[in-house]
């Protein structure tokens, strides 16, 4: 997902050591990145690949241009700091078998559009509010998308399985009972968490939360079909950013249900605790982590207009496959961070706000790898009985 900033998606340059004193130097020396095609000083990731600025820029040209180069040898010159410019054959064939990617390469129209894009923040920065027009009017748009589409009293959720918690006894020793001494009558009730010698009945509320899942598909599904820029997009990417983000949105949206004193998400009628996920089969390697995020997510108190701002980040996402409007959706996605981060700036006081964006940053890289082991525990304890088909088609 190409949030780090609203820089430039062609490369995701990583700060490397910089000249330090001879003690320092020899020690890190070790640690310096090298360009994977010639082995000069790499300057970050670009098309895929850690190389160096001069290996980029050969790269971009050679592409945009679509020249077509030939090796007045066998095809096996050395590609070296020194001797990269002796064959260009060779040093593409390079870049490529290193694995750098042309589908990754802004074409020029989009590089225009990020011109224009930087000049609009820079606009931005210079105006009293902070925010463009066009800013605001994204920001109402994503609001009113959410508004229309996402129901936090849940009280349209009505067609689901029965929420079942069961418990069962950890397996003890048996032991005769004492002469004289009645079995206790009536049995204890069920415990509102879980003891050392208690143990969660796993897949009791399996079926429901798959209906809880499906119920809030649906809406990101309804809330990305308001949004005019996901309608222009062709259904095949539509269809792929969806499969992409939608679990992701669906724990932005479920934030905003979120109390952070109790641990529990208040839907309305429902109420749910990090219990009822080993209840449905989940477990504590993705259970501890999604509570842990939903937590820091919440202590941020965030604004609705930065809810929404992050559920469009990550809902256009360039980095999914078989993308045919990549350009347009890296742009787009580029926009609404830009005004997310103009709205923390300007609108978001301290000392909340205080590195606010960066910490958003963060916390979406943690989503990332929660969405992936929760999509690796989905597709382990969900059999085909339990498993709505919109759910299926969501994680195939």
């Amino acid at each position: 997902m190409s949030v780090s900033s609203p820089s430039d998606t062609e490369s995701s340059p990583h700060p490397l050591p910089g000249p330090r004193g001879p003690g320092r130097e020899d020690a890190e020396r070790g640690e310096e990145k090298v360009c994977a095609v010639c082995g000069d000083r790499a300057t970050g990731y670009h098309f895929h690949v850690m190389t160096c600025e001069g290996c980029k820029g050969f790269f971009r040209r050679s592409v945009n241009k679509g020249v077509r180069f030939t090796c007045p040898f066998a095809r096996s010159c050395p590609v070296t700091k020194a001797k990269r410019r002796q064959c260009q054959a060779c040093r593409l064939q390079k870049c490529l078998d290193a694995g750098m990617r042309k589908d990754m390469i802004m074409s020029e129209e989009a590089l225009r559009r990020r011109r224009a894009l930087r000049g609009q923040r820079r606009a931005a920065q210079e105006q009293p509010g902070g925010l463009t027009a066009e800013q605001q009017e994204l920001i109402g748009i994503l609001i009113a998308a959410h508004r229309r589409t996402f129901d936090s009293s849940f009280s349209q959720f009505m067609h689901y399985r029965p929420s079942v918690r069961l418990y069962v006894p950890s397996p003890q020793p048996q032991s005769p009972p004492e002469m004289g001494v009645p079995a206790a009558w009536p049995p204890s009730p069920q415990p509102d968490r879980l003891d050392d010698d208690v143990l969660p009945d796993v897949f009791s509320m399996l079926p429901h939360f798959a209906d809880l899942s499906t119920f809030m598909i649906q809406q990101v599904i309804s809330f990305a079909k308001e949004i005019p820029a996901f309608r222009s997009l062709p259904i095949d990417d539509q269809i792929s950013l969806l499969k992409g983000a939608t679990l992701e949105i669906c724990q932005i949206q479920f934030n905003t249900v979120f109390n952070a004193e109790t641990n529990a998400w208040e839907c309305g009628r429902h109420c749910y605790t990090i219990q009822d996920g080993a209840l449905a089969g989940f477990q504590q390697i993705y259970l501890e982590p999604l509570l842990k995020f939903h937590v820091s997510l919440k202590k941020l108190r965030l604004h609705e207009a930065e809810y929404v701002l992050l559920q469009a980040m990550l809902l256009f996402s360039p980095d999914h496959a078989s993308i045919a409007q990549r350009d347009f959706i890296d742009q787009f996605q580029e926009k609404v961070a830009l005004t997310l981060k103009s709205y923390i700036d300007h609108r978001h006081p301290m000392p909340e706000g205080r590195f606010l964006y960066a910490k958003l940053l963060l916390l979406l890289t943690e989503l990332q790898t929660l969405k992936v082991e929760n999509t690796r525990q989905i597709l382990h304890i969900q059999d085909l009985s339990t498993m709505t088909p919109l759910l299926s088609e969501i994680i195939s």
